[in-house]
């Protein structure tokens, strides 16, 4: 048995990026390897049943952390008079960018937040609490997943909820007194 969780959003799997983390008996994964590679491009054994998951809790955590501090980060920008579109524009051209950031990052531009999000604050929200479940039970530090956590509740507070989580930006434009 093995357990093989995907990373990737719609995005990555369609543009054939999908990365798949594997758990479970090195012989089996490697039986199974080349199924798994006809899915996506990365493949990657972590090691026993039930650490891929563990590990993909982890990548969620991270991945997260990272759209979230974007939004901080262009909020901020724009408080001391930066342009939104200029500071996108800015980070995705900066050693901080990512492919995540890539694709997410231009929802904030005005009127670019897709009608069908990518993965919702419920759905976002969701992978939080497993990380803080995860780092509860293994008695691991996790700040940043807690931080994230609470800006995806402001966002549940504000009725933003349905949308992409990289939401979240507006709640620190609001939280810093800039308009709606």
């Amino acid at each position: 048995m093995l357990d093989a969780p995907i990373s990737g959003s719609p995005v990555t799997v369609r543009q054939g990026n999908a990365s798949i983390m594997v758990g479970g008996d090195e012989d089996a994964f490697e039986y199974i390897k080349p199924v798994l590679l006809a899915i996506g491009p990365k493949v990657t054994r972590i090691g026993g049943n039930g650490l891929a998951c563990q590990m993909k809790i982890a990548v969620n955590l991270l991945l997260m952390v990272e759209v979230i501090a974007f939004g901080e980060a262009v909020a901020l920008a724009e408080k001391g008079g930066v342009e939104r579109a200029a500071a996108v524009d800015a980070v995705l051209k900066s050693v901080a960018a990512s492919p995540v950031l890539g694709y997410r990052g231009p929802f904030i531009l005005e009127g670019k937040m897709p009608e069908v999000p990518l993965a919702d604050v419920t759905l976002q929200q969701k992978d939080m609490l497993l990380a803080l479940d995860l780092a509860r039970k293994l008695g691991s530090p996790a700040p940043l997943a807690a931080a994230a956590n609470e800006m995806m509740n402001a966002c549940r507070g504000l009725g933003i909820d349905h949308r992409d989580f990289v939401t979240a930006h507006e709640v620190y434009r609001r939280l810093g007194g800039q308009a709606g």
